[in-house]
């Protein structure tokens, strides 16, 4: 794997620390925080707040991807999406990364000022979007989904997980390449929660390692999620911190390289001691 990248003059060296991209939902029906950020200035407000906590990327996304959630039109995501983009690229310097299927949407939010696009069909939903993102020369996070977030709950029935999920992601890296997108821009992501059921999203923490033949680095969205809700019995998102937590340390030891998290500030402290204990890098305990 590519030692490191370089994100709007940021380096980011895969192997020495995990990084945390914030989420920043603009969306009124997110699953955890819907509606609390779909304003220009709450958005920034917290986008600041996420930066002050220790976040590497801000991830915005305009189209809620919770199991069940409805596709908004084109117009509406653009609405929501470039507003709060450009707001933000004005005030922060760290990288902003756009969550979305759309090719349109990628490439008016990178005009806009973002600097990754993040597609949780890795690039499947829309035939344009490889190609797109090739043209704009960023990086791409490539996500294993079966169906969409309407219909995804349905197709949870593997005959190999991993290998299932390794699969696909070896297709679309390669299709990604094919499209002109230089694969030390590619990020991947095994999808937690994206058709995978209780014990799936547990498998894939076990044997996370196991997707590091791609040599591509790992991001691992876990944050807040209904399997940790499920362990904790807990039904409220914003109570699963902890269990958060121990999530992410699970996905670090695997080989996580990128934490997609909700509650930054607590999960930067979490990062901090399990990199040192795992790196053992004179960066991290300095």
């Amino acid at each position: 794997m590519t030692p490191n990248l370089i994100i709007r003059e940021r380096c980011f060296e895969w192997g020495q620390r995990t990084y945390l991209m914030g989420v920043l939902n603009v969306t009124p029906d997110s699953f955890s925080d819907g509606g609390k950020f779909n304003t220009t200035t709450a958005a920034l407000a917290q986008a600041q707040a996420m930066i002050a906590g220790g976040a590497d990327i801000i991830d915005v996304g305009g189209q809620s991807t919770r199991p069940g959630a409805q596709q908004i039109t084109v117009a509406e995501e653009l609405d929501r999406v470039l507003s709060v983009v450009q707001v933000l690229r004005k005030e922060i310097s760290v990288p902003i990364s756009v969550d979305t299927t759309r090719a349109v949407v990628a490439k008016a939010a990178v005009q806009a000022g973002a600097d990754i696009v993040n597609d949780i069909s890795g690039g499947t939903f829309d035939p344009e979007m490889l190609s797109s993102v090739a043209t704009m020369d960023v990086p791409i996070i490539l996500m294993h989904i079966r169906g969409n977030p309407q219909t995804m709950a349905q197709f949870t029935d593997y005959q190999n997980l991993i290998q299932e999920i390794y699969s696909f992601l070896a297709k679309q890296i390669a299709a990604a390449v094919a499209a002109g997108i230089d694969q030390r821009k590619i990020i991947i992501d095994p999808g937690i929660g994206f058709a995978k059921n209780y014990e799936q999203n547990l498998e894939i923490f076990r044997r996370l390692s196991e997707l590091r033949q791609l040599n591509c680095p790992i991001l691992v969205g876990a944050s807040r999620k209904s399997f940790i809700g499920r362990i904790l019995n807990q039904p409220d998102p914003k109570a699963r911190v902890w269990g958060t937590a121990a999530a992410c340390c699970a996905a670090i030891f695997n080989g996580a390289d990128i934490l997609r998290v909700h509650d930054v500030k607590e999960m930067r402290d979490v990062l901090l001691v399990a990199d040192a204990i795992l790196r053992q890098s004179s960066s991290v305990l300095t």
